[in-house]
């Protein structure tokens, strides 16, 4: 059991004994006036200390319980300190220490994994990268250390004595992690160390260590050949891997899509998610040949009768390259088979006439498409409304907790039956909400709870 887990049971049981002592202590003082001062009646300051004992009693137990209960030691997310708590406990540890450590660790991806996941699934990053780190540090000798949840995807760690004793524990505890994962989910890891010979001032320390962690992050961002010499590697050489995850009929649970994800490949067998290297697909013009690359994959690997997702740039789609590539793959159409191009971007492409017409063509030669993101860009508002799509896929915020934006989902899926297009939602997470999309006539349901990337 961790630190802040002990700390919390010793707050609640100090808590028991403060609320009852006040209690006892008038009960007991009533009791013994009475039997000094009462023979045959009770006297009037008998009813009076009643009186008073009732009212204090009420005033302490609620004004004990609340002030108790108004101070959070556990944040509920990762067991560990909360803010609040946490502060207050290194600003006391640090007063009567004659040298103290504090380590910062991060999640860096957490908006990506919310984004991507769900915002359950970035709690439960949260929580299993805590409980390993502490596994981790206690597995090392240490227990008494703090740890604390600082905000978003930032913890806290307090220890004992200067920061040489922890440098090379922390530094094998990153490469530990490099390649740590929860549920298939990459959790990217990063950290600072420092200790109170810099400062005794804690809003100080934890400045630096901030600056510390922006200055290792920013040396990483200017130098990125590597990786960027990776994935133009990669696209190359056609390296790469490819995952599935089924997309399922609503009210018949059968399977009617496949949407493809993709990593590339290093020659050291590296992968490389799309996080990591889609930016250098961009910025070295790369997005057709990329999108042609896994296009062209699909079609020699697709069954009869079996409908493939790809996530494609829309600006791919309106370079005449692309349409001639494909033209080239296929020859004359798709026969008993399906692709869907899913689609999304954040500037509106004023000549809508003429993406409409490269949408006819690629419909033609038997594709449809996707419109993803509808309800969160401005852009798949004007989207669903000017082009000739197929379908329409909601954004993954609503999913986060669809009970509470149920209506505007509710109101989006109407839009698009009426426009005569199929609707699909993502990243559902549980029994409660695949029940509430069911109820709301979406078409086709997809997320780890249904089926995981194969």
């Amino acid at each position: 059991m961790l630190l802040p887990q002990l700390k919390e049971r010793e707050y609640r049981f100090k808590l028991a004994l403060r609320i009852g002592l006040p209690i006892f202590g008038l009960i007991l003082a009533l009791i013994s006036h009475t039997f000094i001062t009462t023979y045959d009646t009770l006297e009037v300051s008998f009813y009076v200390e009643s009186a008073m004992l009732l009212i204090v009693s009420i005033y302490f137990t609620f004004y004990i319980i609340y002030r108790g209960f108004n101070k959070n030691i556990i944040d509920r997310v990762t067991n560990t300190f909360s803010n609040e708590y946490l502060m207050e406990h290194l600003k006391k540890e640090i007063k009567n220490s004659k040298i103290y450590t504090l380590i910062l660790f991060s999640v860096d991806n957490l908006y990506d994994i919310n984004s991507m996941y769900t915002y359950k699934n970035g709690n439960k990053v949260l929580l299993e990268v805590a409980k390993w780190v502490g596994e981790y540090f206690e597995s090392k000798g240490i227990d008494d250390f703090v740890i604390g949840h600082l905000k978003s995807g930032d913890f806290l760690l307090g220890f004992e004595g200067s920061d040489a004793k922890y440098k090379t524990m922390l530094e094998i505890m990153c490469i530990k992690m490099s390649d740590f994962k929860v549920d298939d989910i990459e959790v990217k890891i990063s950290s600072a160390i420092v200790d109170t010979s810099y400062s005794k001032d804690l809003e100080y320390l934890l400045e630096h260590l901030f600056e510390m962690q922006k200055q290792k992050s920013t040396q990483i961002d200017l130098d990125p050949s590597e990786l960027e010499l990776l994935v133009i590697d990669s696209i190359k050489s056609k390296s790469f891997v490819m995952g599935f995850q089924d997309v399922f009929e609503t009210k018949t649970d059968k399977i009617v899509i496949k949407e493809c994800f993709v990593k590339l490949k290093s020659k050291e067998e590296k992968l490389l998610y799309p996080k990591s290297y889609m930016k250098v697909i961009q910025k070295y013009g790369l997005v057709v040949e990329y999108n042609l690359m896994v296009l062209s994959s699909i079609i020699k690997s697709i069954k009869k009768d079996e409908t493939i997702a790809i996530n494609v740039s829309p600006i791919s789609l309106r370079n005449p390259i692309f349409l001639s590539s494909i033209k080239e793959m296929i020859g004359k159409k798709l026969e008993d088979k399906r692709v869907l191009f899913i689609i999304s971007e954040q500037e509106y492409y004023s000549n809508i006439s003429r993406f409409n017409h490269i949408l006819n063509s690629l419909r033609e030669l038997g594709f449809f498409i996707v419109l993803d993101r509808l309800g969160s860009l401005h852009t798949s508002f004007l989207y669903l409304r000017d082009l000739d799509i197929d379908m329409v896929r909601f954004d993954a915020f609503y999913t986060k907790d669809f009970n509470k934006h149920r209506y505007i989902v509710d109101g989006l899926n109407e839009m698009a039956h009426k426009k005569g297009l199929k609707t699909w939602i993502k990243m559902v997470q549980d029994k409660e909400t695949k029940e509430l999309v069911i109820k709301s006539d979406i078409d086709y349901i997809q997320g780890n709870f249904l089926a995981s990337i194969k």
